[in-house]
């Protein structure tokens, strides 16, 4: 706390995984930060709350409700709540994930 990081140093590569530290995680949402080898990935899922997704280095191939993008470095994504979403990396890469939870 209260002191600058380097917020793509905080999860390290490892062969053939994907490696995940959460950075902040109170009732009102959670940041976490994510490493993934060439290939590996989140197969598709939904989440009850808005996740943006920032691409802290390399590229992913990111499907929301069918529909696929690229997202490279420095790219930022909004998964929306409740919407089928998947990511796979397309070269090795790290994001970080910020889920704001909400009360509808």
């Amino acid at each position: 706390m209260s002191r600058a990081l380097p917020l793509a140093g905080l999860a390290d590569y490892q062969a053939g995984a994907v490696v995940s530290r959460t950075i902040l995680s109170k009732k009102a949402g959670t940041v976490t930060v994510f490493a993934f080898d060439k290939g590996q990935g989140l197969s598709t899922h939904s989440a009850p709350y808005d996740a943006m997704v920032w691409i802290l280095d390399g590229e992913a191939r990111i499907t929301i409700s069918g529909k696929g993008l690229r997202a490279k470095t420095g790219d930022m994504v909004i998964m929306p709540a409740n919407q089928p979403h998947a990511l796979k990396a397309a070269k090795p890469f790290k994001m970080a994930l910020v889920m704001i939870k909400s009360e509808s």
